[in-house]
């Protein structure tokens, strides 16, 4: 199924919509601030595994999720004073942060040291639909087995048949996130992307 959803202002009818369907174990394709995502309700094992099924990806390499805003994150994960006060200043924003997850995060979305990446994206429609559901969502880039990033013009053509519904929320940079682990108050960046990371040098 594919919903055209107002990147801007999110109609809250269709955003509801999507949030019972996570809710019924639905599988998604949407809009973030770096490129398309793929998840589903982060309580719902069988929604996860069909994501590893149709990214060919082995349950070692753990997905991130996104939260609402950063009290939801404390829910989520153990938050110092050190971390909140990084991610206070950097979201909502491109950045995916690791952190320690709490008892609250199923263990298949944690790694093996219980870490898990999170992410607060700034775009409407994402936290429009977490806020909704009440829980995070699972996100991971909407690429192909073969590692092709699919945009928006290609991603329902690519997954239409294979995830429930495909969220067209317009087109978005197309760039990763900087993945940086705030484990241990001691920032380490894994990887350079969109946001900036000048501050962690």
């Amino acid at each position: 199924m594919l919903i055209n959803v107002n990147p801007k202002n999110p109609q809250p009818r269709l955003i509801r919509r999507v949030a019972e369907a996570l809710k019924d174990g639905a599988t998604i394709a949407y809009p973030t601030d770096t490129y398309y995502g793929m998840g589903c309700d982060i309580v719902n094992k069988k929604g996860i595994e069909k994501i590893y099924r149709i990214k060919r990806r082995s349950q070692k390499k753990t997905f991130s999720f996104i939260c609402a805003d950063l009290k939801n994150i404390s829910q989520y994960a153990k938050v110092s004073n050190y971390a909140y006060k990084t991610m206070k200043r950097l979201l909502p924003g491109p950045y995916t942060f690791v952190l320690e997850g709490s008892k609250l995060v199923p263990k298949m979305v944690l790694t093996a040291q219980k870490t898990a990446g999170i992410r607060v994206p700034n775009h409407p429609i994402c936290l429009a639909l977490v806020k909704q559901l009440g829980r995070p969502i699972i996100s991971t880039s909407a690429t192909l087995p073969n590692g092709e990033i699919l945009s928006q013009s290609t991603i329902f053509d690519a997954l239409g048949t294979r995830i429930d519904i495909v969220i067209d929320g317009g087109p978005v940079p197309g760039r990763p996130s900087s993945v940086v682990s705030l484990i241990g108050d001691v920032p380490e960046v894994i990887r350079i992307g969109l946001g900036d990371v000048t501050i962690f040098e």
